[in-house]
């Protein structure tokens, strides 16, 4: 009786710390986030949020250099280094 309930405690005790890890993985940034330009301590992403797979061109604002446009699909994408992408905005268009 007392093994048994030593085995069931360490199994709980197991399932919890694995579930834990799971919240933690699923909140990284890389996988969610808010829609639009954001920054992690330091990389710079896009997040398209759709529900019909469209792909939308976004315009790129870069630190010390040209600004460019790119085509991103549904989900996160990252830009860059947060400090060199200073931003990043929907341009009104699909491709």
């Amino acid at each position: 009786m007392r093994v048994r309930r030593l085995v069931t405690s360490a199994l709980g005790s197991v399932a919890l710390v694995l579930t834990s890890f799971g919240t933690v993985a699923a909140a990284s940034p890389a996988t969610t986030g808010p829609c639009g330009f954001y920054e992690t301590g330091s990389d710079a992403f896009y997040r398209h949020c759709t529900t019909d797979d469209s792909r939308v061109v976004i315009k790129v604002e870069v630190a010390r250099a040209r600004d460019y446009e790119r085509c991103v699909g549904h989900g996160t994408t990252w830009l860059g280094s947060a400090r060199k992408i200073q931003g990043a905005h929907y341009a009104g268009r699909t491709c």
